[in-house]
């Protein structure tokens, strides 16, 4: 007997026959002998529905009071998933945020997670009952309901996978796994059977929409083994356990459950993965005084704005005549936040000194990531070569102790992309028909 936490997203619940799938699914679990908590998100498109509702009644609306509308979508599927496992015989009741509780930050529409009460879902789950648990949700101080940011209901389900010591929490989605690349690339991209939790916490970070970056970030932290697994299967389909998903994991028990012949071959395969994120703007900014301090004044008011920037190029410092040294420092930020970074940096450019401001949001960031680099030389080499032989011009580079990214113009993503994946060998031999 398995103790199990099982998270199902929008589109799995966008519907009554919907639901009733689910309740299917989750009744084989329960079945099978295992403990079940579910986890569940309004129903697709309904949370957007409902923020249009609060920016409707005021521009200005109380954040408190937004926590409180949009959390009811969730409360609406918990609800309706409890009645239809109750309908086919298993016992079900609910449980809000409040009601658990699920303790937060008061930071609302944007709350952390503190603690989890569980003795009264545990206990309900050891009397053959399924606990269905809203996700995003949460309570403050002073007893206000609040809200976990956008994608939160992965968060959501983690955290409940940690504070009851589930042996796993499958996250089902509209995708059956973690794939090499975006399959809608590059039909040859292969699923992974397991990716350590730092290689999807990077892959998450730099473009692939699987998990929450937040949530792969907890399960790293607090060890939880998390499955991805699709909610589109047949109602006679297998168990989770039995199904060909992917499985997200420390690489000490990765280490533990491959065989040494297929854990060497691991190790011939340095990459896992090829990530693109076209929501990426660069910004230029040109002769900034090359003095001490003159970098910090640059990034100071962008990161008190909450601004996160990624990629940052610097170039060396150089004179003309009688003028000083000034160097053009370019960097990356979000495209969602470009408008409020060229506030910033235009407000500031009297304190910083820059000469003039240049930005492009027909960019595109392009990543390779691997546990495998950290003990091959060459990876980084392999793809600035693999670029260069198809003209793809470079115009920034980060690099992590797994991950290797570049910037480049937008049009070029999908080339890049699919070479990228040949160069490391990531082709699966076969096409699924």
């Amino acid at each position: 007997m398995a103790r199990i936490v099982m998270k199902f997203g929008g589109t799995s619940m966008a519907g009554i026959e919907r639901i009733r799938v689910v309740a299917n699914r989750v009744k084989r679990e329960w079945a099978a002998g295992n403990e079940v908590a579910v986890v569940v998100s309004a129903m697709s498109g309904e949370t957007d529905r409902l923020v249009g509702f609060c920016r409707e009644a005021s521009a200005l609306y109380d954040a408190r009071e937004y926590d409180v509308v949009v959390s009811s979508g969730e409360q609406i599927t918990s609800g309706l998933l409890a009645i239809a496992l109750q309908a086919i015989g298993v016992p079900a009741r609910s449980w809000l945020g409040w009601q658990l509780p699920i303790r937060t930050s008061d930071g609302h529409a944007s709350a952390r997670i503190g603690e989890i009460e569980t003795a009264g879902v545990l206990a309900a789950m050891a009397n053959r009952e399924v606990a269905v648990i809203p996700g995003f949700q949460g309570l403050a101080a002073g007893e206000r309901v609040t809200t976990l940011g956008r994608g939160g209901s992965d968060t959501s389900a983690v955290a409940m996978a940690a504070a009851l010591k589930a042996d796993r929490c499958d996250i089902y989605t509209d995708v059956d796994g973690v794939y090499t690349t975006d399959p809608r690339i590059v039909p040859r991209a292969r699923k992974l059977k397991r990716v350590t939790y730092e290689e999807m916490l990077e892959l998450a970070s730099v473009g692939a929409k699987v998990l929450q970056t937040r949530s792969v970030g907890l399960a790293m932290k607090e060890n939880v083994r998390v499955q991805v697994l699709s909610s589109f299967v047949d109602d006679d389909a297998p168990a989770a356990a039995t199904l060909p998903g992917t499985m997200i994991v420390s690489e000490q028990e990765l280490a533990g459950i491959v065989g040494e012949e297929e854990t060497n071959g691991m190790e011939r395969q340095l990459i896992t993965g090829i990530a693109h994120d076209k929501n990426e703007a660069k910004i230029t900014l040109t002769s900034v005084p090359d003095k001490p301090g003159a970098v910090a004044s640059v990034f100071s008011p962008l990161a008190d704005a909450d601004i996160n920037v990624d990629m940052i190029v610097q170039n060396i410092a150089h004179s003309t005549g009688q003028k000083a040294a000034s160097t053009d420092v370019t960097f990356t930020v979000p495209s969602s936040d470009l408008a409020k970074s060229l506030d910033v940096l235009g407000r500031a450019q009297a304190d910083i000194g820059f000469e003039s401001l240049v930005h492009d949001t027909r960019v595109a960031k392009i990543s390779v990531v691997g546990v495998g680099m950290r003990s091959h030389a060459g990876v980084a080499s392999r793809m600035f070569t693999t670029l260069g032989e198809r003209g793809i011009n470079i115009q920034a580079i980060t690099t992590s102790e797994i991950k290797v990214s570049v910037l480049i113009h937008e049009d070029e993503t999908e080339l890049a992309v699919r070479v990228l994946h040949t160069a490391y060998g990531l082709d699966a031999e076969d096409v699924a028909g």
